[in-house]
């Protein structure tokens, strides 16, 4: 028993008439009643009665019939699975991402891959951007979204957009009445920083930007997210220095100054290891398509981008 036979079989169950149903099917009515007759034989049974002037279906062919449609609808559903998923249009997509890209990133690139894309799944992991160098290498997840730079053997990896560092400042505190904070206004203040092990690159740029005013900070401590950071902040036990999109929910008695260093190309980044599949294909298209700006040159770079 073949498709050709179902078609047949339902095209006729459904018309009742050999000459619609052969005309429906594109075929001459000889070689439909061909089709009919095997399947009949294949079947031991006898699907339609059909004399001079009609057409029906037996007992044997009303049960047939709509075991016959769902399995061409089976069929056509498989047929759209593959293409589909050939397309980059289905599957299941794994993206790990630091907890500062919830509130505005993340929704963004979700929102949009949902409307463009509505059958692709996504599997999210909050991460380090260490943590997701080695889940990126070990093929546990298929993308990055990270704090860049981070060199890393193996890994590509763009900036999405730089991120310019802000002050975090108890509300009372003296320097909240200034527009913005010069690397001088550190001087002797306690600072928090994100520790290098979770943002090596935010660190190393943080550090380097201050001492290149002459300024050496008094790191009071070194914190794990920025959460924490802020609610010492808001405590009253020193000063933050964090980038500007993770300061978006400050807590109350906390308010934020533009630092005034140089930091270019820190922000947030995507990284991944392969482009193998045409949804990966799919999701990186759609990246490069909101944040345009440097997507040519990491389709070229085969290591990690230091942006």
């Amino acid at each position: 028993m073949e498709f050709k036979h179902l078609r047949a079989f339902s095209a006729l169950a459904e018309e009742l008439h050999f000459g619609r149903a052969a005309a429906r099917l594109h075929i001459v009515q000889p070689a439909l009643s061909a089709q009919i007759r095997a399947l009949e034989e294949h079947l031991g049974a006898q699907l339609f009665e059909r004399d001079r002037h009609k057409v029906s279906l037996t007992d044997a062919g009303e049960l047939f019939l709509p075991e016959a449609l769902a399995t061409l609808h089976q069929a056509a559903h498989a047929e759209q699975i593959v293409r589909q998923s050939s397309a980059g249009e289905i599957g299941v997509l794994r993206v790990a991402f630091v907890s500062s890209v919830l509130p505005e990133l993340l929704p963004t690139i979700l929102r949009t891959m949902s409307a463009r894309f509505p059958r692709i799944e996504f599997e999210l992991k909050d991460m380090s951007s260490p943590d997701q160098m080695n889940a990126l290498i070990s093929h546990s997840i298929d993308f990055g979204l990270i704090r860049v730079p981070i060199p890393y053997p193996g890994v590509h990896a763009r900036l999405l957009f730089e991120e310019s560092l802000v002050v975090a400042l108890p509300a009372g505190h003296a320097l909240r009445t200034r527009a913005s904070v010069l690397a001088d206004h550190l001087v002797g203040e306690p600072v928090f920083v994100l520790a290098r092990k979770f943002a090596p690159g935010l660190y190393d740029q943080v550090l380097a930007s201050i001492h290149r005013k002459k300024v050496s900070l008094e790191i009071a401590r070194e914190m794990g997210e920025f959460t924490t950071m802020l609610s010492l902040v808001a405590a009253g036990q020193g000063i933050g220095i964090l980038p500007e999109k993770a300061a978006y929910a400050l807590p109350p008695g906390v308010v934020t100054r533009p630092l005034r260093v140089q930091t270019a190309g820190a922000g947030i980044g995507v990284a991944w290891t392969r482009l193998e599949s045409a949804k990966k294909r799919a999701f990186a298209a759609i990246l490069d398509e909101l944040y345009p700006s440097l997507a040519a040159p990491a389709r070229r770079s085969p290591a990690v981008v230091a942006a």
